[in-house]
């Protein structure tokens, strides 16, 4: 199959498009690089099957050819990171919701299936856990730009169920919650790259808030074999799943952990919610997801660890870090 990838030299989207690849399929990535990177596709160029475009979704003269000529879409390209939304709120909400207009308009010319990835930051602050596809959306006050990103997305996710049941086109919504392994950058906020970078440069793990709110990693491998099982599965348009794993940590608990994993002497350092990211700032204090319906669907369930997941990012770094002092690229402490 030909498939287009939005956002494809992002994280997710560039261990996808390994997979697709190694899997038979032609893939045509398209990337603004705001927050994706050359380096993470850099390995994939020498594929025949492989091709790549620099430009926006929001351009429809950019998108509009590779729609065309796919046979399906997955539609990664967004906003990432609290970071970035608390700060650009503005550009979260108008990346996330006018380029799902450009991307599901143009794919309905010729039907072409579309997945659109969502966020477990749509629950926003609902208490129902674990959070199900058909549970009600909590949203803090619009006057909290926290919430920005959450109600971007979930927009997004009413105009692909519209396009599907007004229009006929095949749509797909996936939930994605935190997802985690190597080349994920911890530049917009991310937490467990993040993390690790702090304790291998032996400096403190910074810990937003109390350090009581619970998450869940799921594997970017895991995550990535349940979008390649979705691909040409006809009875999942018009649906909604969960894409996460089950296993929580407190946040204080994984700082421990990775701190212990990385045999760091790093201090754990809990930074108030208002230094870091200003007055009025709200979180979940848990985010877990209900996983039965994609299970029941495809058959999917996590397989990695969150232990095995901090060794591979922990790897991962400790491998960047010797490579760039190899080649003379670290500056002098």
């Amino acid at each position: 199959m030909q498939v287009l990838i939005t956002g494809g030299a992002g994280f997710i989207g560039s261990h996808l498009s390994e997979e697709l690849l190694a899997r038979g399929h032609r893939v045509h990535v398209i990337d603004d690089l705001s927050t994706g990177s050359l380096q993470n596709i850099r390995g994939l160029s020498a594929n025949p099957g492989f091709s790549f475009t620099l430009g926006s979704c929001h351009d429809q003269a950019v998108v509009e050819e590779p729609i065309a000529e796919s046979d399906f879409v997955y539609h990664l390209a967004a906003a990432v990171g609290v970071q970035l939304i608390v700060e650009s709120p503005v550009r979260t909400i108008e990346t996330n919701v006018h380029a799902t207009e450009v991307v599901l308009a143009l794919a309905n010319r010729k039907q072409t299936p579309v997945f659109i990835a969502s966020s477990s930051e749509v629950y926003g602050k609902s208490t129902a856990i674990p959070f199900r596809e058909d549970g009600d959306l909590v949203m803090g006050a619009t006057i909290r730009g926290r919430w920005a990103y959450a109600c971007s997305k979930a927009l997004d996710e009413f105009l692909a169920i519209a396009y599907h049941r007004e229009r006929g086109l095949p749509t797909v919504v996936g939930r994605l919650f935190n997802t985690v392994g190597p080349r994920q950058s911890g530049r917009y906020g991310m937490v467990v790259p993040t993390f690790v970078r702090q304790s291998l440069a032996e400096k403190p793990i910074t810990v937003f808030g109390s350090g009581t709110q619970q998450r869940c990693f799921c594997h970017v491998a895991d995550v990535v074999g349940a979008l390649c099982q979705l691909l040409g599965r006809e009875d999942v348009y018009g649906e909604v799943f969960n894409i996460g794993s089950t296993e929580e940590v407190s946040v204080l608990e994984l700082a421990e952990r990775i701190k212990d994993a990385g045999a760091s002497r790093s201090e754990i350092a809990l930074i108030p919610y208002e230094e870091a990211y200003g007055h009025g700032f709200e979180d979940m204090p848990r985010r877990v997801p209900d996983t039965r319906k994609i299970a029941q669907f495809l058959g999917w369930q996590p397989t990695a660890a969150l232990d095995q997941i901090l060794a591979d990012v922990i790897a991962f770094q400790r491998a960047g870090d010797i490579a760039e002092h190899e080649h003379g690229t670290v500056p002098a402490p």
